[in-house]
């Protein structure tokens, strides 16, 4: 039965605050982290736990949201997650040393990680069928702005205040999540038929903990060169192998292997999983480039990308009404297009591209981004039954982020790499004997400030071809993911008819 319209509209308010919470604390202590460390009197290294630790625990709570939800009730798990967040977020404010930080980051990524599969699980149990589009768009567009709002508010906070307000900030935030879904969710009936599957959660925590710190670590230690990557990356695959064979195995498995019988839902896992390259790896690398290479600050790199999110918002409300126009497949096939032919035009930036090819690159993939990403989750939870979304959105949340931790850390590494190897390739078109080429720069040959300046400028350029081969690498990425949309059966498409039944797919 349909909740009243008033409940709707609280119960909608609280799943987009609380998907909000977590999207924008992913990114916004990333601006924040060097004042943090001299704060905390902390290493670059050290400082990087802050959040490193967010992200692993994250990663391990993420499939356990599911289960809990299923067992104790949406309406308890997720009231806990956003009081245990906002919590966590005031802890984070007032720690003292890196100890305590760390820590209470831990408390936010282990309370965090169900914030977003719930809160998109809520919606769809709440609103029926016919109005999935809308809600989903709404949803999305928590989901899609918060990561692009966090450099930006981030920023501001930090030079306004102190890099503590980007934990305070979440405190009317999350307070006013909390009484919207305290008011305006049902409690609904816990199901204590399913276990828990103890050994199950420990094998998956480890393989995914483990591979997120070989993720984490790599580029610092040269990745495969250092045992202790090698380390993480072979016990990762050991107790990923023995989940797989535990969860074929035993009787109530820790993650339901049915769910993967579902054609719709397992493509768009994967798709998902290449999302979370293409579409989060972009936000970590424009702001560096713009302050490392176009020379802005913090603040005003946040004002650059920022629309990014300004035209996600116009395509979320597009995106509701052509997803049940065109039909799903089409509208995913326009947004994976448009942030393709974005990441392409980032690929052609320089150090000496102008603001208005940065604003407009930022555009094309803030529009194309929801296009692909809302109709994406109505087909992979279309021919689902309703009792399996829980666990549903947990996986599709997953995945999400493991590509996202793996774009960054490959982005990441590829950027470093690809700026050393090129910048010995300029180097050698400069020699002391050189002449004209020394005249160009209007310095005399060996000159010590004329030598320095000129390799500043070559380690510059060098940089910027590493910028522009990642971007390439993630548009070749979002491009091989059109394949799969013709794997999508056609049944899924029939989204706004509420006429699947819940065996349907099964």
């Amino acid at each position: 039965m349909t909740a009243p319209p008033r409940s709707l509209l609280l119960v909608s308010l609280a799943a987009m605050l609380a998907t909000m919470l977590y999207a924008v604390d992913s990114t916004i202590v990333n601006v924040a982290l060097p004042h943090m460390q001299g704060t905390l009197q902390a290493t670059q290294d050290q400082a990087a736990w802050i959040v490193t630790s967010y992200i692993v625990i994250s990663a391990i709570a993420t499939p356990l949201a599911g289960w809990l939800a299923t067992r104790f009730g949406l309406r308890a798990v997720l009231s806990i997650a956003i009081a245990g967040f906002t919590v966590g977020s005031v802890l984070c404010g007032i720690a003292t040393d890196l100890t305590e930080i760390v820590v209470f980051r831990m408390v936010q990524g282990a309370f965090g990680a169900a914030l977003v599969p719930l809160s998109q699980v809520v919606l769809l149990r709440e609103f029926p069928r016919e109005k999935h589009a809308r809600v989903m768009a709404l949803w999305g567009m928590g989901v899609m702005v918060g990561p692009v709002i966090g450099p930006t508010l981030g920023g501001w906070l930090t030079d306004s205040w102190s890099w503590r307000w980007a934990f305070f900030i979440n405190v009317p935030i999350g307070a006013i999540a909390w009484l919207s879904l305290m008011a305006s969710l049902p409690k609904s009936a816990p199901d204590s038929r399913r276990p828990f599957d103890l050994t199950g959660f420990v094998l998956l925590s480890a393989a995914l903990g483990l591979f997120q710190l070989m993720l984490d670590r790599g580029q610092t230690v040269d990745w495969f060169q250092s045992t202790e990557i090698v380390g993480y990356a072979f016990f990762s695959a050991v107790a990923m192998y023995m989940f797989v064979v535990h969860s074929l195995t035993g009787v109530h498995p820790f993650v339901d292997i049915h769910l993967f019988k579902d054609r719709n839902f397992t493509v768009s896992l994967v798709v998902m999983f290449a999302i979370g390259i293409a579409v989060i790896s972009p936000s970590v690398l424009l702001p560096s480039f713009l302050q490392q290479l176009k020379g802005y600050t913090p603040t005003q790199a946040g004002w650059l990308v920022a629309s990014r999110g300004l035209s996600a918002i116009v395509a979320m409300m597009v995106g509701a009404r052509l997803t049940t126009t065109i039909g799903p497949r089409p509208t995913m096939l326009i947004g994976i297009t448009l942030a393709a032919i974005s990441l392409a035009i980032m690929g052609g930036f320089s150090v000496d591209t102008p603001e208005s090819t940065i604003i407009w690159a930022g555009a094309i993939q803030g529009f194309g981004t929801p296009l692909t990403f809302m109709p994406l989750t109505m087909v992979g939870f279309s021919t689902l039954p309703d009792h399996a979304r829980t666990e549903a959105g947990s996986l599709q949340t997953l995945l999400r982020n493991i590509g996202a931790s793996v774009g960054v850390s490959a982005t990441v590494a590829m950027l470093a790499r690809s700026a050393q190897v090129n910048q010995s390739y300029l180097v050698e078109h400069f020699t002391p004997y050189d002449v004209a080429r020394w005249t160009a720069i209007g310095s005399e040959p060996g000159a010590n400030a004329a030598t320095a300046g000129l390799l500043g400028e070559i380690g510059r350029q060098a940089s910027s071809i590493g910028y522009a081969n990642d971007f390439y690498l993630l548009a070749a990425v979002t491009v091989a993911t059109l394949p799969l949309l013709l794997l999508l059966r056609s049944r899924g498409a029939a989204i706004a008819k509420p006429a699947i039944t819940a065996d349907a797919g099964h």
